[in-house]
């Protein structure tokens, strides 16, 4: 089994399309410069070392050896010795609200960043539950089945925004049945649902679903995300405070009552996001504090790496870019 040590550093590889405008760029700007000085065949013979395609050679080479260093410095991996481990362990959805509100800043940077981080700094102390996540707005999408590719986590939940969920709005219900559809309808235990959000719920189905899914074994416990007092909103579109039907500015507030009901009657904890660490390791601890079940699985206990392999062709193929001779403009004769 391959993985990838460092994932998020394949990102760099987004650089590539960058460079390739620019090489055009400047192919262009070339050309133009060359068609000033006369004919392209006679201003080609006073080049000396001219060759034909050498320019877009030297580009492949380097483009060949940054895709090469990157996949060297992301250290591509192969399990090399595995071991029967017992792993206790619950299964943990993550249900994170990206309504438009979530991007208010009563809560610096604003409620959604500081959500992502709070769940960053969660999975950072798991060790061996499986985690799922659900974004929810008007409606409830799984992000992420159960797992426990950490890595795959976070790096899927970066790309959260509001944008994932086309039908705005904030309806909890939804994310307590989706999130209730994805957990083994086997087991009536070891099972947790955690809600990040503003509160601002947009039905009335939500404790009538916390409690059947409390019915089903699953734990709830909510995050309130953002202030009682609330904030203006800012309309993306227009970079302004956004307005209601009459054309008053629209305040979203914490509705702490809705989250702390839907945690009562999930048999679940309600906390308030001030600090995230310290959020983060009290929802850790009631989840440990969990009755769980025993997880026999095959691990990899060491992994080979095969970076120097990447970086060595990386450096060669820049050594032969190096090398290959460029053309300059011969000197022009000097007449008596």
């Amino acid at each position: 089994m391959f993985r990838f040590q460092h994932l998020d550093h394949l990102y760099l590889l987004g650089l590539l399309p960058l460079f390739v405008i620019l090489f055009i760029g400047m192919v262009v700007w070339r050309k133009n410069k060359l068609k000033k000085l006369g004919e392209h065949r006679l201003v080609s013979d006073q080049i000396l070392g001219f060759i034909s395609g050498r320019s877009l050679s030297k580009f492949i080479l380097f483009s060949v050896a940054f895709t090469l260093a990157v996949i060297g410095w992301a250290n591509l991996q192969k399990g090399s010795g595995t071991e029967e481990v017992q792993r206790k362990g619950v299964d943990v959805i993550i249900a994170l609200d990206v309504s438009k509100s979530m991007l208010a800043t009563d809560i610096q940077p604003d409620r959604l960043s500081r959500a992502k981080q709070l769940v960053m700094s969660m999975i950072d102390k798991m060790k061996n539950d499986r985690v799922g996540l659900v974004v929810f707005a008007g409606r409830a999408y799984l992000q992420v089945p159960l797992t426990i590719d950490y890595s795959a986590m976070k790096m899927m939940l970066q790309n959260v925004k509001p944008d994932l969920v086309p039908t705005q709005g904030t309806i909890i219900s939804q994310a307590i049945d989706m999130a209730t559809q994805s957990f083994s309808q086997k087991e009536k235990k070891y099972k947790s649902l955690v809600i990040i959000s503003d509160g601002e719920d947009h039905d009335e189905q939500a404790m009538e679903k916390a409690k059947s899914a409390a019915e089903s074994g699953i734990i709830i416990h909510t995050i309130g995300i953002g202030s009682p007092d609330g904030t203006t909103l800012i309309d993306p579109d227009t970079k302004s405070v956004k307005l209601d039907e009459t054309g008053n500015p629209v305040v979203s507030k914490l509705n702490e009552d809705e989250l702390k009901a839907i945690a009562a009657e999930g048999k679940g904890t309600y906390t308030l996001l001030r600090n995230t660490d310290e959020v983060a390791t009290k929802l850790v601890d009631e989840i440990d504090g969990m009755e769980q079940k025993s997880l026999g699985a095959v691990v990899f206990s060491s992994y080979a790496s095969y970076f120097q392999y990447f970086l060595a062709a990386a450096f060669a193929a820049l050594l032969l870019e190096y090398f290959l001779p460029g053309s300059r403009l011969k000197a022009q004769r000097k007449t008596a």
